[in-house]
C-alpha cells in the first residue's frame, strides 16, 4: 500500500506539471545544455505574455529547481489566472516557489532577483519596473504583493514637480512576510524580519536591526527579539519544496 501511494503521489505531481509551457520556455530561454535539464517548471494554466526577456541561473542547475504555480501551499486548486511576462531581467540563485494564480511582470531594463528558497504565495504579484531583490528564505505569503512603481506618474499641485515614478525594494535573508502585506518602492527589510497580515511596508526598515516584527498600514515596529524558527522548519521546508 505504501508504495503504491507513493507512485501515486509521483503521478500527480508529474501530471500537474504544465509540460508544454515548460519545454516551451527552457528551450526558448536557455542554451540547450541548460535546457535539457528543465530548470524551470510551470505548473498548471499559464498565460506567457511576453518572454523577451533575460533569466540568468546562479545555482547549480537541477530539475525543476523554479516553480512558477508549484502545488506547495495548503490550498490545491487554481483559478487559472497565472500570468508571466519576462521583458528584463530575472535572476535566481537557487531553489524558488511561485504558488498558484501568480502575476509576475518584470519590465523592460528592470531586474529582478530572487534569493535561494525565496518565495511568493498564491494570488500574490510581483510587479517590477526598476530593481526587486529578494534575499534568501524570504518568504512571501498568499495574495501579498510588491511593486517599485506608482506606474502613472504623481506630482506636486503647487511646484508642478514630478514625483519619482519607481524606486528599488530589497527584502532581506530569511523573511518571513505574511499573509496580504502590500509592500511598495523604498522598502528596504532587515535579516531575519517577520511582517504581520495585511501590512502596508514603505520605507528603510533596515536601521531598526534584525529579529523584528512589523505591522500596521504603514508598518511600523510591533516586537523585538522575534524570528521564524528557520533551523527547527529546514527539514520539513527542504521535504516539501524542493522538487
Amino acid at each position: 500500500m505504501g508504495q503504491f501511494s507513493s507512485i501515486y503521489q509521483k503521478l500527480k505531481f508529474y501530471y500537474s506539471i504544465n509540460w508544454i509551457k515548460t519545454l516551451y520556455f527552457n528551450f526558448k530561454k536557455f542554451p540547450f545544455a541548460t535546457a535539457q535539464k528543465l530548470p524551470v517548471y510551470f505548473y498548471g494554466s499559464v498565460k506567457l505574455k511576453n518572454i523577451s526577456g533575460d533569466i540568468h541561473i546562479k545555482a547549480p542547475l537541477k530539475s525543476g529547481m523554479i516553480g512558477f504555480g508549484q502545488p506547495y501551499e495548503i490550498i490545491t486548486r487554481s483559478k487559472g489566472i497565472a500570468e508571466f511576462s519576462l521583458e528584463g531581467v530575472m535572476i535566481f540563485n537557487g531553489h524558488v516557489q511561485f504558488g498558484k494564480d501568480y502575476l509576475v511582470h518584470v519590465a523592460k531594463n528592470a531586474t529582478l532577483t530572487m534569493g535561494h528558497m525565496a518565495s511568493l504565495g498564491h494570488s500574490g504579484k510581483i510587479i517590477c519596473y526598476d530593481k526587486i531583490t529578494f534575499g534568501d528564505f524570504a518568504r512571501i505569503g498568499f495574495e501579498s504583493q510588491l511593486t517599485d512603481t506608482t506606474v502613472h506618474q504623481m506630482m506636486d499641485t503647487n511646484t508642478k514637480e514630478k514625483f519619482p515614478l519607481t524606486a528599488p525594494i530589497h527584502i532581506g535573508n530569511y523573511n518571513y512576510i505574511s499573509n496580504r502585506v502590500t509592500i511598495l518602492s523604498n522598502t528596504i527589510t532587515p535579516d531575519f524580519c517577520t511582517i504581520a497580515s495585511n501590512s502596508l511596508c514603505t520605507k528603510d526598515y533596515s536601521s531598526i536591526g534584525e529579529n523584528i516584527l512589523l505591522g500596521g498600514i504603514p508598518a511600523q515596529t510591533l516586537k523585538f527579539n522575534i524570528s521564524r524558527d528557520w533551523d527547527g522548519e529546514m527539514h520539513q521546508m527542504k521535504k516539501w519544496l524542493l522538487v
